[in-house]
């Protein structure tokens, strides 16, 4: 009798460890559906102008015409001092802070193949300071190409968990994407394939901001910019700052 009085008390102690975890998967799940299912509170083509957009350094960027559209073209790198060791060459969308987002973008890199050929997205932009970015590049290294990285009152940290080799950039348009969770901290990069992330971290440091485009190094022409998002009123002591003025090294 005692035995089976045990038996039972085990098997229903697997149950209930069962059901716990069957309901944290579904949470885990429903909280990816809602990334998915975000509302759509910008679709940039450029049509309308650059107003909206604040670059680092206005000298190196201009709207140029595109397959019977615009675009927003980085040309020139620039000599803008940041605070800390982090992208120069960015614009940064004027408004709509967002917590939870999904940004989309269509890129063109316009500089010749090397190694670390890049493009990067901004999201969680609160200041110079404080920001999150992917860099995608063709190749990867352990510390600053085709990696995730937060800038968090100190140089770029890297915060990639699984990675890829590189990116394959050419002299065609590209589909990029990022999903930001802020409730799990899932942070998930794709490049063309939309199913499949190129890049996967988990950071809760910053939990909202602005997002933007550019690259580090390089050049490139952005001819639309998808962002749904969950939008948010920053508290009074968490306001949002423009990108570092153009100050030369």
């Amino acid at each position: 009798m005692r035995f089976r009085f045990w038996r039972c008390a085990a098997t229903a102690l697997v149950l209930m460890l069962i059901g716990r975890t069957l309901t944290h998967a579904a949470d885990n799940s429903t909280k990816s559906t809602d990334v998915a299912k975000l509302p759509l509170v910008l679709h940039e083509t450029f049509s309308e102008g650059v107003d909206r957009w604040q670059p680092a350094d206005p000298k190196g960027w201009k709207l140029i015409d595109v397959d019977g559209g615009k675009a927003f073209s980085l040309f020139a790198q620039n000599d803008v001092k940041t605070p800390h060791r982090s992208p120069r060459n960015v614009a940064i969308y004027k408004d709509l802070p967002v917590s939870d987002c999904v940004l989309e973008v269509k890129v063109k890199s316009t500089v010749p193949e090397q190694p670390h050929r890049d493009v990067v997205l901004v999201f969680g932009y609160q200041n110079p300071s404080k920001f999150y970015y992917v860099h995608f590049a063709s190749q990867t290294d352990p510390v600053a190409h085709h990696q995730i990285f937060i800038v968090n009152d100190a140089d770029r940290k890297k915060i990639t968990e699984q990675g890829s080799e590189g990116v394959k950039w050419d002299d065609g348009w590209h589909h990029l994407k990022v999903v930001r969770n802020v409730g799990d901290g899932l942070i998930a990069a794709y490049f063309d394939d939309m199913e499949k992330p190129v890049m996967t971290a988990h950071d809760t440091t910053i939990r909202f901001g602005r997002i933007g485009i550019g690259s580090f190094d390089d050049l490139a022409d952005f001819a639309e910019v998808k962002l749904s998002g969950s939008k948010v009123k920053p508290p009074l002591n968490e306001g949002i700052d423009g990108p570092a003025a153009a100050i030369p090294r």
